[in-house]
């Protein structure tokens, strides 16, 4: 996502001229680029033009330090505007009430029953709720068991009912299973519908006042840029949602409904969703998308990412293992599926400043770490705990048995050597080092 916008708005910057101050003259040609750039990236023409009359407003006569160049103060006032048409702050949905209901709505084949079930997980494990999902599409061939399979995956209730075709009783019914069992969150999960449907429209609008929702979602596939922008509109008419959710953005898609939303319907996106996976939904904050729109990366979420996958006794643990000179292929083992399951390889990497731009073009997904994986695989369990043990014998049964080369098994025995090495003797800050050493196995 905003790969090209990226790209285009770098480029803007460097036209950027002149010292001392930032003038209408110099400036002309950097807003320029960047309007094309961000009508590129399916950005409405108005809200373009718009946001550019109001970077060239915060821009002129601008004085420019001495230790700034002109291009770095426009990327400073152009990341601030482009927060401020986001949203600026990140916001949370209201999950309050007896029990507490979320209302999740839009067009048919946005991601709205993933979403549901993604959301359940989210609100299960990290705020501890006893939640429920509720299963109102009574129109899609296996919509209800779609999430049945979901709330089975995330270990999650589905109140559905079999056969009944009014979504509006299904509503009411899970809601009052749901305050007499101790539920403490209901998200109801609603038919996919055209704007223009004006029976579905009355329908979800009777679901909203009958359950009185403290939160209503409208779900948007990013991929449909500009028009999903326009949907959302004309569904804050009929609905008033209170926030929206961006789902497919691992998909081609150039950024637009992100950049736009916002400004078009006045409410908040409170979540961005991408991929398959249930853990897969991350909290939608503006600064943090502008950054990484200006190639600065996204530390602040790769640590987050990271903290969700760390396990403090076992991190004590390797600790005196590391200090004992006691790390084995095993632990090593453990440590990449630790790394793989914060997600795809090269989108943490695009998150270390600098970082996007150089592994853009790269081929690098997580399918990296199989050569190794099946290396250590074909290890017995002596071997990994020992790799003293592998001599020429053991290494050509380990090659074979893992599809790779006798060279290969080397290789890894002596990078992995190394590294443990390197680890024994570093210190405090020195983990760093031990990243590099681990991240150059996985590349060569």
């Amino acid at each position: 996502m905003f790969e090209n916008l990226i790209d285009r708005l770098e480029s803007s910057f460097k036209l950027l001229k002149g010292e001392g101050r930032i003038t209408e003259i110099n400036v002309a040609e950097t807003l320029k680029e960047i309007r094309k750039a961000l009508l590129d990236a399916d950005v409405s023409y108005k809200i373009a033009k718009n946001f550019c009359d109001d970077v060239k407003q915060k821009a002129l006569g601008q004085d420019v330090l001495k230790a700034v160049r002109p291009g770095q103060m426009m990327t400073k006032i152009v990341h601030d505007q482009l927060t401020a048409l986001m949203g600026s702050e990140a916001t949370d949905i209201s999950v309050k009430g007896n029990p507490g209901v979320v209302l999740v709505a839009g067009l048919q084949g946005s991601g709205k029953t993933t979403f549901s079930g993604k959301l359940a997980l989210n609100c299960k494990s990290k705020r501890g709720l006893k939640t429920m999902l509720v299963a109102c599409d009574v129109y899609r061939p296996a919509a209800i068991e779609q999430l049945k399979v979901l709330g089975e995956q995330v270990g999650v209730f589905v109140y559905h009912e079999e056969d009944a075709k009014d979504p509006v009783k299904i509503a009411k019914n899970a809601l009052a299973k749901a305050k007499q069992e101790g539920y403490s969150l209901v998200i109801i999960d609603t038919a996919g519908r055209l704007a223009i449907d004006e029976e579905m429209m009355k329908e979800i609008t009777a679901i909203k006042k009958a359950v009185d929702p403290t939160e209503t979602l409208f779900v948007v596939d990013s991929m449909t840029g500009q028009d999903a922008v326009e949907t959302a509109r004309v569904f804050n008419e009929r609905l008033d949602f209170d926030g929206v959710v961006l789902t497919k953005l691992d998909g081609d898609t150039r950024g637009g409904a992100a950049l736009s939303i916002r400004a078009v319907v006045n409410k908040p996106i409170k979540f961005v969703s991408s991929g398959e996976k249930m853990d897969a939904l991350d909290v939608f904050h503006p600064k943090r998308i502008a950054d990484r729109i200006l190639g600065m990366g996204d530390v602040v979420s790769l640590v987050e990412k990271a903290q969700e996958q760390y396990d403090e006794e076992e991190a004590r643990k390797l600790q005196k293992k590391l200090a004992k000179d006691q790390f084995t292929l095993s632990d090593f083992y453990a440590q990449i599926q630790q790394i793989k399951k914060m997600g795809n390889i090269k989108d943490l990497a695009s998150m270390i400043p600098g970082m996007g731009k150089m592994v853009k073009d790269v081929d690098m997904d997580n399918s990296a770490f199989k050569g190794i994986e099946a290396i250590i695989q074909s290890m017995t369990m002596e071997e990994r705990e020992n790799p003293t043990l592998l001599n020429g014998s053991r290494r050509k049964r380990i090659a074979e048995g893992s599809g790779t080369s006798i060279a290969e098994v080397n290789r890894l025995v002596k990078q992995f050597e190394d590294t443990r090495k390197m680890m024994k003797s570093m210190t405090g800050g020195g983990a760093t080092k031990a990243m590099r050493a681990m991240g150059s196995m996985k590349r060569r």
